[in-house]
């Protein structure tokens, strides 16, 4: 019996070590899950492009958002409805488990899909975009005496009719793409109305309704759906099932692009270099601040930022420090906090991801804390000033280090305001002995024992 040729052991250890090469390819045959928890943000957008991207190099038979999201973001909302249209794999929504739901930007993604379906005891809908710090048109809005809005509501009116007006075109587009009711994808945006499942179902928003992934796999199998390549009729029935899960970067992203931790990153890393700049060589503070400031930026750069706002955080963060080197009775403080607040109001330009107001208090009262004492310092230095020129001798408390005589016949040493001294007396003073400075001529000075005051 011959041994086998080194050669012929090659193929069969390549097809052993594949798999292990390979850990994140999807197998042919095999549905993939990608989970869509919480609010839709950057990393979201990107763990999804992903996934789209793999299952379609590795033949997947289809992808399965599973949704439970209040909304997030409106630029990644588009990102994934993008690689959902181009996708050349099937891609099914599905709201699930039983208690979630597919808010806002959920209800998009839910109508871009090939398949739209819900379990039992989940809702979707309210797909109004979120304006910051103001009302929709026709809610709370007041009038003039004369029933009239003044010309800001107005305007502001016409901005929120166009943001509006531009959902409704959105979403009734992707309605119309996939067969699915326009009109109440309008009312959903208009008016921000929600449906439950088995309601979404007769009113056809979704195209189900199951209690569980087995069960949603074999109630679509057979159904055709138009891919960019063409129609085709899913095979889904006993499919496998892998759930994605996120690597290292999309989990470092969800954290660090999440609008509060950003803003707070940014906080750190600007009063951990105004720290270091104040003293230098403390190393702790400009390593910590240095890290977060450039986390922040990066974290900024991918967020919606309106740069006004990020412009009045400095310029705030920079008077209140400058209290400290430019007197101003408390004007650079005070105006400097709240340049602070504005800008940290308006720093996320961006519908459904605002910075949380307690973040923004918290951090608010942490800068005024720091500007009250830092004036409250500048007011006890202040009045604790010296006075300038040797007139505040007079009445000083010094002490002898010499033993002389009365008279111009004696005279020594004494210490007085932590220089030394040469000084006369009318009465013998003794070295150790406390004395008191009665006057000064040029550098000396006349004193007197303490006890005959």
């Amino acid at each position: 019996m011959t041994a086998p040729n080194r050669a012929d052991l090659v193929p069969v250890l390549a097809l052993c070590l594949w798999p292990l090469l390979c850990g994140e390819a999807v197998a042919s045959g095999e549905a993939l899950l990608i989970p869509v928890d919480g609010s839709i943000g950057v990393a979201t957008g990107e763990m999804v492009e992903r996934g789209l991207a793999t299952s379609a190099e590795q033949g997947a038979e289809l992808v399965i958002l599973r949704l439970d999201t209040p909304g997030g973001l409106d630029t990644a909302m588009r990102r994934i409805i993008k690689a959902i249209l181009a996708s050349q794999i099937p891609v099914a929504a599905y709201v699930a488990p039983s208690g979630a739901r597919a808010a806002s930007a959920g209800t998009y993604i839910l109508y871009a899909a090939h398949i739209a379906a819900m379990a039992p005891a989940t809702n979707l809908g309210a797909a109004t975009p979120v304006q910051l710090g103001g009302a929709f048109p026709g809610i709370g809005e007041p009038e003039t005496p004369e029933g009239k809005k003044g010309e800001a509501a107005g305007a502001k009116d016409a901005m929120e009719r166009k943001l509006v007006n531009d959902a409704v075109a959105y979403i009734r587009g992707l309605a119309t793409l996939r067969g699915r009711n326009a009109d109440w994808a309008e009312q959903a945006v208009r008016e921000s109305v929600s449906l439950n499942a088995q309601a979404a179902l007769e009113a056809g928003v979704i195209d189900l309704v199951a209690p569980n992934v087995q069960s949603l796999l074999h109630d679509i199998d057979g159904r055709s759906v138009d891919l960019p390549g063409g129609p085709r009729a899913l095979a889904t029935d006993g499919l496998a099932v892998r759930e994605l899960e996120p690597g290292w970067r999309a989990r470092l992203l969800a954290v660090i692009t999440d609008p509060n931790v950003a803003y707070v990153l940014l906080i750190i890393g600007i009063y951990g270099i105004l720290f270091e700049l104040a003293n230098p060589g403390a190393v702790l503070p400009g390593v910590i601040g240095g890290i977060s400031l450039i986390l922040a930026l990066y974290a900024l750069q991918l967020l919606p930022v309106n740069y006004a706002g990020l412009a009045l955080i400095l310029i705030g963060v920079a008077f209140m420090a400058a209290e400290a080197f430019v007197p101003s009775f408390g004007a650079l403080g005070l105006g400097g906090l709240v340049a602070f607040l504005a800008g940290s109001v308006i720093l996320m330009d961006e519908r459904g991801m605002p910075i949380s107001p307690a973040v923004i208090a918290s951090t608010g009262l942490a800068s005024g804390a720091f500007f009250v004492w830092v004036l409250s310092r500048l007011v006890r230095l202040r009045r604790r000033a010296p006075v300038v020129g040797t007139e505040h001798l007079i009445g000083a408390i010094g002490e002898a280090l010499d033993d002389f005589g009365a008279g111009d016949q004696g005279s020594g040493r004494v210490r007085v305001a932590g220089e030394i001294w040469s000084a006369s007396t009318d009465s013998p003073v003794h070295r150790g002995q406390r004395v008191r400075v009665l006057s000064i001529t040029g550098l000396h000075l006349s004193v007197t024992p303490e006890h005959e005051e």
